[in-house]
């Protein structure tokens, strides 16, 4: 006969704690596989003459001109290569619609290879990096603009923060109210 001795269970915290670190990566995995795009989309970009307000608006005033323009070629366009050379086609009437907005001032529209900056898109975030992108350019380009919001799904304007409410508690108010 074996002599008696204890039988030791595993530490079921770790086991826990191990099922739970691997219900995270698995989630993790099936959101990233999900979520990141197909397919490279295209990169588009409005650069203002300078910083001063009425440049910005008159940025504002093209993008709202155009952006119908462009988002009816990538509508129907069936493939990244079809919208390119589409958009080719339509690079006249942007540079004409443009001009008439903002007159006296030279206006470009050219794809080249551009620094963009990190931006999410659901559960997706793009890594800051190179892409082709589409310029438009109004006059020297050199204001400290923003990313403009041809689409607003690819880039946004800086918006002004919100102050938030102060957080009070009920019963730490109500001590206080008792002794003033």
């Amino acid at each position: 006969m074996l002599p008696d001795y204890e039988i030791k269970k595993p530490n079921d915290k770790r086991i826990v704690i191990l099922e739970f670190v691997l219900i995270l990566v698995i989630f993790q995995s099936a959101i990233f596989l999900l979520a990141s795009p197909k397919e490279e989309a295209i990169q588009f970009r409005i650069l203002a003459h300078s910083n001063t307000v009425h440049d910005q608006l008159e940025k504002e005033k093209v993008q709202q001109e155009v952006m119908p323009l462009i988002q009816n070629v990538i509508d129907q366009a069936e493939t990244t290569n079809e919208a390119v050379d589409n958009l080719k086609k339509l690079e006249p009437t942007i540079i004409e619609r443009a001009e008439s907005i903002v007159p006296g001032k030279t206006i470009t529209f050219k794809k080249e290879y551009a620094l963009i900056p990190p931006k999410r898109s659901g559960f997706f975030i793009q890594p800051q990096a190179h892409y082709d992108t589409y310029l438009l350019t109004i006059g020297s380009g050199r204001g400290d603009n923003w990313w403009c919001a041809l689409f607003e799904n690819v880039c946004f304007p800086e918006q002004e923060e919100k102050e938030e409410e102060k957080v009070t508690f009920f019963i730490w108010e109500w001590i206080k109210s008792l002794f003033s």
